[in-house]
């Protein structure tokens, strides 16, 4: 099933949109072949290029994909953790502290950094749990702001990129369903993916940590 449990606090409103009214405000679906995704979108977006402060003290290549409609504000930011091995190994802020394997735990707790960044912008967080993409897995969250307007976001991890789509809409206007419910993940060929099954989630013991080793090594900090 694609549509994701929160359903029920989305109303669907954008979704059942008509045709005509839909096609008044420029909506269209953006592809992007640099960053294996696609999305409806209500514009053309404006790409722009950053660099992206990780968790661990790193700092990666990403691009924000953002379209301004006066008060509604839409964007996909797409943060490139392919070369994290390489990144943390060359960064200078790197101490006696930080272990090898840190440039996985990095990608690997992209997704709840990210949520991170958005609870503290500020607001009220209305909703706050786990969502899926096509069995893609990763989080949403909706936070009502300080001056009545209410951001939408979702965040997930694939092919070792951040995705974080995020909308803003003005106090009052129904929620961006039409936005947050479209975002699919692309082949090199631009065709979308779709996953059958968790196999990943099955975890695999290591057979060289033996029952006698410390916490320390059986938790994984070596």
């Amino acid at each position: 099933m694609r549509l994701p449990q929160t359903i029920s606090v989305l109303t669907g409103i954008a979704l059942v949109l008509p045709a005509g009214l839909s096609s008044a405000q420029g909506w269209r679906q953006y592809a992007s072949a640099a960053d294996n995704f696609q999305i409806h979108a209500p514009g053309e977006f404006e790409v722009t290029e950053i660099d992206y402060p990780s968790e661990y003290g790193a700092v990666f290549p990403a691009r924000v994909y953002s379209y301004d409609d006066g008060a509604n504000r839409y964007s996909v930011t797409v943060v490139d953790y392919t070369d994290s091995r390489a990144i943390h190994a060359a960064r200078p802020n790197r101490t006696e502290a930080d272990l090898d394997f840190y440039w996985e735990v990095d990608v690997r707790a992209s997704v709840a950094y990210a949520a991170t960044n958005l609870r503290n912008r500020g607001g009220d967080v209305t909703y706050d749990a786990y969502h899926y993409v096509d069995r893609v897995e990763g989080h949403q969250l909706q936070i009502s702001n300080d001056d009545g307007s209410r951001t939408f976001a979702a965040i997930y991890l694939h092919d070792s990129r951040l995705y974080i789509s995020e909308a803003t809409v003005a106090p009052g206007a129904p929620p961006p369903g039409m936005f947050q419910q479209s975002l699919e993940f692309t082949d090199a060929a631009g065709n979308p993916i779709r996953y059958d099954h968790y196999a990943e989630a099955i975890k695999v013991r290591d057979p060289d940590v033996s029952p006698d080793a410390s916490p320390a090594i059986r938790s994984g900090i070596r």
